[in-house]
């Protein structure tokens, strides 16, 4: 009997062990992880024990704690990133806003009337160059917030493009820019963003003008289940630009960094062309510079095939009924 009771006080007395054991222990992972919620440290939570469910608490801690981790260094390099850009792009915004103020004075002290214009349209310019930094600054700023989703709908590329040609018209005509602009009669739908796509064909053109001759070259052509976009011209030095660095931020090559600009606008253009599923590319042949915009295709939705049976019904029918009555 005393063996029993002696066997049982010893099990007792190795039960209260490890029950203060396990309590200590948890305790102590508690206080590691208070201190490590409170600062920047890289430490992990440390334990003495595995048992009873400890090892595998500590070990999804140290999985939420490395992934906070990562999440704050991510936040802080964007943090970064952005704070940088400001930086970079305080001196391109200066530059067009002191412009402006000589301007000003200038036509204050200036009697005649059509050098006054001459002025005017000096100002203008500049502040379209400085809208248009301003948007772009905007829209990156806009792409590396990750709440914001680019929203895709089904979209006409030849449609798109038409319009983003078109609207240069008149300024391509003031500046002599003759462009050779071939577009597929085939209808490509691609799931994809209109303003978006809008910026991206505003942006590869942009950089074809600013890098090369004035003849720029736009192509739209469907590959296998891909649309394709080509943009290129000839440049008069394609050494000095360096392919491998073309779509980074503030990347201007030689010949272009007399000109006003941001260096954003294919960093802007490749990071909406990924978010539609697509690729972009530059590559140079000779003295030719191609730049290869690829969105995957895909049908019509019935709605837009419903509405083209109807327009196309309707026409018929009104044709029709011109010819029996006429």
């Amino acid at each position: 009997m005393r063996i029993i009771i002696g066997i049982l006080a010893v099990i007792i007395i190795i039960q209260a062990f490890i029950m203060w054991k396990y309590q200590r222990q948890i305790k102590d992972i508690c206080r590691q992880l208070s201190f490590l919620m409170e600062h920047d440290s890289n430490k992990l939570i440390q334990r003495e024990i595995g048992m009873g469910g400890i090892g595998e608490l500590s070990d999804k801690l140290n999985e939420l704690l490395d992934l906070r981790k990562k999440e704050r260094n991510e936040y802080r390099k964007k943090e970064e990133l952005i704070a940088d850009t400001y930086t970079n792009l305080s001196h391109d915004i200066r530059t067009p806003l002191t412009s402006l103020d000589g301007y000003f004075q200038l036509i204050e002290e200036c009697d005649n009337i059509d050098d006054q214009r001459r002025y005017l349209d000096i100002i203008r310019e500049r502040l379209n160059s400085l809208n248009e930094m301003l948007e772009e600054l905007f829209t990156f700023t806009k792409l590396k917030n990750d709440s914001y989703k680019l929203e895709l709908t089904d979209c006409c590329m030849n449609r798109i493009l038409k319009e983003a040609v078109f609207s240069y018209y008149d300024e391509w005509k003031k500046q002599g820019i003759c462009p050779d602009i071939s577009i597929t009669e085939e209808m490509l739908y691609i799931s994809g963003n209109k303003q978006g796509l809008r910026r991206v064909i505003q942006n590869v053109i942009k950089n074809g003008l600013d890098h090369g001759e004035k003849n720029i070259s736009i192509k739209l052509t469907r590959e296998d289940n891909y649309a394709l976009l080509k943009i290129s011209n000839y440049t008069e030095h394609p050494e000095n630009i360096d392919l491998s660095h073309v779509f980074e931020r503030f990347y201007k090559a030689d010949v272009a960094r007399g000109r006003a600009s941001t260096g954003l606008g294919l960093s802007i253009a490749k990071e909406l062309v990924e978010r539609m599923n697509g690729d972009i590319s530059a590559r140079i042949k000779g003295n030719r510079m191609s730049r290869k915009v690829i969105i995957p295709t895909q049908a019509p939705n019935s709605s837009q095939t419903r509405a083209r049976l109807i327009f196309w019904a309707f026409i018929c029918s009104k044709a029709l009924y011109t010819f029996m009555f006429s």
